[in-house]
């Protein structure tokens, strides 16, 4: 009977266990059915920085070569002939205006000033001696003692007498002026060439006479430059003056030092090979550093500054030949903006069309974030806010 028993039992444990098994293995696919019927979590929104697109007040800048020229120079050269007796002056000296340059040898000059002297009053002489007669003629003829004819010719005497001295006076003004000419002085200030003609040397006046030096201004210099047609016609249009506009002079070998200036003119026609027109703009040499001849990067600034919107270059993106920037609308979808671009400034460009004042432009995420997709938007401050150009 024990032994029934014993089999009864180890066949209902067995029978347990089985079901247990059974019972188990049907959880567990239950488990494994039930996850995969679950829809996966979505995954969070990217976060994207964006920039609040205002209107700033800009001034725009265009940049050109140019050259360094005076604003004043002076050819010096002999007025009248003779020998070079002195040179008052060092080679590349700065000189100012009335300082003695050259002297050539006045001696025979102040001989032609007596000269001219000792004739003045001759002529001056026979003046009075023909006033003299005229008046007696005119006594004469009031008494009616003389004839018209020999008054008259004392009134022709007295005209030449005093036309000789009105002669003899202008060749000794000319003397005099031919003395001073052989006292060769600055005729403005500046920086001085090398003496071309040296103490000894005969030199000749006139339309061949050889130029002993050069003078250039150094104070102020004009930097010479072409303008393109375009940008002439934008910066023009918006000015009543050409001088209202900025310009900043940079060296080539210095850069890190700026001159400013202004428009001092534009020329009267575009040059039609190259479709541009010169400018001129003039400086202050404070430093002394600048020289006619220098090769100079010049900036030019539009007169008044322009109202509009800026875009840092990191949002814009390019599609083909199109430029494009994603902004944030107020769902937090990232939207395709197609964009027309305008020049460059501080690392930003100017949007001439495409956004709106007060769009959520997208800085950051032009690599990780597709039209139409919900962003997490952290709004920064633009750049343009932080640091404008006067």
């Amino acid at each position: 009977m024990s032994s029934a028993y014993s089999r009864s039992f180890s066949r209902k444990t067995y029978q347990i266990s089985i079901a247990a098994i059974l019972s188990g293995i049907a959880g567990f696919y239950y488990v494994i059915g039930a996850n995969a019927a679950a829809p996966a979590a979505a995954p969070p929104a990217p976060t994207v920085d964006v920039v609040v697109v205002q209107p700033q007040q800009i001034r725009t800048w265009a940049n050109f070569s140019g050259r360094l020229s005076p604003v004043e120079s002076a050819a010096i050269k002999p007025l009248v002939s003779g020998t070079i007796q002195q040179v008052l002056f060092k080679d590349g000296e700065q000189v100012k205006k009335g300082h003695q340059l050259f002297v050539i040898d006045p001696r025979p000059h102040q001989a032609s000033v007596q000269r001219a002297q000792a004739q003045l009053a001759t002529a001056q002489s026979r003046a009075k001696l023909a006033r003299d007669e005229l008046n007696r003629a005119q006594q004469l003829i009031t008494a009616k003692l003389v004839s018209q004819s020999i008054y008259d010719s004392a009134v022709s005497n007295d005209q030449v007498a005093q036309a000789a001295v009105n002669e003899a006076d202008a060749a000794l003004n000319q003397a005099k002026l031919n003395l001073e000419y052989a006292h060769i002085s600055a005729p403005i200030s500046g920086r001085i060439s090398r003496a071309e003609l040296t103490v000894g040397n005969v030199v000749e006046a006139g339309p061949n006479a050889p130029q002993l030096a050069q003078i250039i201004a150094s104070d102020k210099l004009y930097a010479e430059f072409n303008v393109d047609e375009a940008t002439y016609i934008q910066f023009v249009r918006n000015t009543k003056s050409a001088e209202k506009m900025p310009v900043e002079l940079t060296l080539a070998s210095a850069a890190n030092v700026t001159y400013q200036g202004y428009i001092t003119a534009f020329d009267n026609r575009l040059d039609t090979t190259s479709g541009t027109i010169r400018a001129r703009a003039v400086f202050d040499n404070n430093d002394g550093a600048l020289t006619a001849g220098m090769f100079a990067n010049v900036r030019l600034g539009s007169a008044e500054k322009l109202t509009t919107l800026l875009v840092p270059e990191r949002a814009i993106g390019t599609n083909q030949s199109k430029k494009f920037v994603l902004v944030v609308d107020e769902k937090n979808l990232a939207t395709y903006h197609e964009i027309t671009l305008g020049d460059h400034y501080q690392g930003q460009r100017i949007v001439l069309n495409g956004i709106n004042a007060g769009d959520k432009v997208i800085v950051n995420g032009l690599s990780h974030v597709r039209p139409n997709t919900v962003v997490n938007p952290s709004v920064e401050k633009p750049a343009a806010q932080v640091a404008l150009n006067p």
